[in-house]
């Protein structure tokens, strides 16, 4: 009972401390022998997420959280998955299936509403952070997805935590952004395939059209009155592109970038081309927070980054400590035979540096 109560206060610090986590970037790349990637980062500013990889066997059965303790929906896997999980193992930030379906969350304040939890709804009750988790090891496709989704009660582990948005995947491409809002799950197809968080997806999709003038490669020079203009080096058609890291100006950028980018031959190429492209993403320690306020001696507000080919089922990661990919082939792994394991994205929590030896 002890260690019930300590786990949850544990939970309850960290969902509510979210605001300082809210910067997750999502993309989405598609090569020209039709693989499909989707990437993402993950930021939390406040503390170390202790995030672990997760391989979860067919046949596991996992219980939810919810505001009540660990007594809500009781579910099992019928398929086999890898996750990137934070701060409880439970807790599936990203991950893929051996069905190629793909599914992470975003944090979403101020703007979803799950809708209030009722103790007679506990046995089909699901916690947000735990969602992922579940449709993993329940659906293979979007529309299982969406009935899923349908016949359960997503809840909050603590009233008073931010809520969040999801994005899923599937082998096809075929991309959705789910948002429940007023306790009602949303669907919206994501043909860009890029997410961030608040305010909501049809929101930030609008916004887009305030930048209907950026453009890749320069602008043209031309005279204003008796001056030349011209530009001052390359790129000066995405000027005035927003810089900040607020979700909206995140969303824009990544749109840009994504859109921009050249398409690659192969899906690894893609994976690699996500990297280059969320690089611009990563968060460094500082800007959260007010001067003299940082709450955590780590490196970068970006505590990881993932890729996940869908076709040929590999999620790869690279952290805030460890800048190297790291890369966890599904296909090698017996989802029928495999025991469940939870390990450290992170033997060391030190950037490795390769000495060049110069004879």
């Amino acid at each position: 009972m002890k260690r019930g109560f300590y786990v949850m206060a544990a939970i309850a610090s960290f969902v509510l401390a979210i605001p300082a986590a809210d910067a997750c970037t999502g993309i989405t790349l598609t090569a020209k022998d039709g693989g499909c990637v989707v990437a993402r980062t993950i930021e939390w500013g406040g503390s170390f997420l202790n995030s672990k990889y997760v391989v979860v066997p067919r046949g596991y059965t996992q219980r939810s959280y919810t505001p009540d303790g660990v007594d809500g929906m009781t579910f099992t896997s019928r398929y086999g998955y890898v996750g990137l999980a934070v701060e409880q193992e439970a807790f599936v930030a990203e991950g893929v299936n051996e069905a190629g379906l793909s599914g992470g969350l975003f944090y979403f304040p101020g703007y979803g509403d799950y809708g209030p939890y009722l103790p007679a709804h506990k046995a089909t009750s699901i916690a947000d952070l735990q969602l992922v988790a579940w449709v993993l090891g329940s659906c293979r496709t979007i529309d299982e997805v969406k009935a899923a989704v349908a016949k359960v009660h997503v809840v909050t582990i603590d009233p008073r935590a931010q809520t969040v948005h999801w994005r899923f995947t599937d082998r096809s491409g075929h991309q959705v952004v789910l948002e429940i809002i007023d306790g009602v799950p949303q669907f919206h197809d994501n043909a860009l395939g890029v997410l961030t968080n608040s305010p909501d997806f049809a929101w930030q999709l609008t916004n887009l059209n305030n930048y209907v003038n950026l453009y890749p490669g320069s602008a043209a020079a031309h005279r204003m009155g008796g001056v030349e203009l011209a530009a001052f080096g390359a790129g000066s058609g995405f000027l005035g592109i927003p810089g900040d890291v607020t979700p909206p100006s995140r969303f824009v950028r990544a749109a840009f970038y994504q859109t921009t980018a050249p398409q690659q031959e192969t899906s690894r190429q893609s994976v690699i081309q996500s990297f280059h492209i969320l690089n611009n993403f990563d968060i460094p320690i500082g800007i959260e927070f007010a001067t003299g306020q940082m709450p955590a001696d780590m490196p970068s507000a970006t505590q990881w980054t993932s890729a996940t080919d869908l076709s040929n089922l590999e999620i790869y990661y690279r952290t805030m400590y460890d800048s190297s990919i790291r890369c966890i082939d599904l296909r090698t792994i017996d989802f029928s035979k495999v025991k469940y394991r939870a390990e450290p994205l992170d033997a060391e929590l030190e950037q490795p540096v390769v000495p060049v030896v110069i004879r």
